[in-house]
């Protein structure tokens, strides 16, 4: 059995004001690292990238790199409003050791089909680094169509895409995209069902906040122990509920926190949790599984080991 691709796309941790949390980081990673994912992106969605100081966005790529060297896979968001902006990222990032650029679709203006695929070739002529597409159409308002995809798929150094929407759509470009051009699948709710059918290549910003979890779905996967991912998939989809009743970026930062991860997660404009949003969250079975590393949706299913930080050296 061919192991899964599983990318933790990570917060970013600040300080109070606003800096990077650089411990935070590190404990991060290790964290990712340490629970076997395969790869991380950084400066993702979930982790603000578009929040960030100028200066904040160079020191998380440069930390990154340097916590994570020959970790595993290390892809860096890059997308932001513009071609211009965007490419000034890229040229950031050509002077770095990673290996993936993912870019958005441009976001706040809208353009169309034709304006997409010249904006992601130029970029990928730009690029030292293998080219990602991010199709987020319900962050963005733009969503990158199946014919659009398929003619960037013939750029060479255009590798992949992370496609965030309906998974109508990723199966149709699944079943007729090219073999060698990764689609790398967003779709938290749905792990064990995807390994199960064959779909290989994950990646979500919950997994980073559960990284056991999600190993624990394909440790499970791999012995064909379904009921047992099953069990395991309850537990993140669980998770995945009290991020959007809540906030997802102030409860991935206080759990982060209650998990030994220090930083905040959720920059401004984010309000913080009131006392009792915190304590209704900390009371949730499957916060408190999280914070102590089980899962415990049904009586058979297995401890899952609690992580130990080891920082990279």
């Amino acid at each position: 059995m061919i192991r899964p691709t599983l990318i933790a796309a990570i917060g970013t941790p600040l300080t109070k004001t606003d800096g990077l949390h650089r411990e935070g980081l590190e404990s991060h990673l290790a964290d990712q690292w340490n629970s076997g994912m395969t790869g991380v992106l950084v400066a993702g969605t979930m982790g603000a990238m578009q929040m960030l100081t100028d200066a904040t966005y160079r020191q998380l790529i440069d930390s990154a790199i340097e916590f994570s060297r020959g970790k595993g896979e290390i892809m860096v968001g890059a997308g932001d409003t513009s071609f211009a902006r965007t490419r000034e990222r890229i040229r950031f990032l050509n002077d770095r050791k990673i290996d993936g650029a993912v870019v958005l679709s441009p976001y706040f203006m809208r353009f169309s089909q034709t304006e997409l695929i010249d904006y992601f070739q130029s970029l990928a002529e730009i690029s030292k680094h293998p080219l990602f597409l991010y199709d987020l159409p319900i962050l963005t308002g733009t969503k990158l169509e199946l014919e659009t995809v398929q003619q960037l798929s013939q750029h060479p150094n255009i590798r992949g895409i992370k496609c965030s929407g309906d998974f109508s759509a990723t199966r149709q470009l699944l079943d007729t995209i090219s073999a060698d051009f990764r689609v790398i699948v967003a779709q938290a709710d749905l792990v064990d069902v995807l390994l199960r059918h064959g779909v290989r290549e994950h990646l979500d910003g919950v997994f980073s906040l559960a990284p056991l979890w999600i190993k624990a779905i394909e440790r499970a996967a791999s012995q064909s122990d379904w009921a047992t991912a099953a069990n395991c998939q309850q537990q993140l989809s669980g998770l995945l509920r009290i991020l959007k009743k809540y906030g997802v970026f102030q409860v991935f930062s206080l759990l982060a926190n209650a998990r030994g991860i220090p930083g905040n997660f959720a920059p401004p404009p984010f309000r913080r949790l009131s006392e009792a949003e915190q304590a209704a969250v900390m009371n949730e079975p499957i916060a408190k599984n999280l914070i102590h590393g089980t899962t415990d949706t049904a009586s058979d299913t297995p401890t899952v080991d609690t992580i130990e930080f080891e920082p990279s050296k």
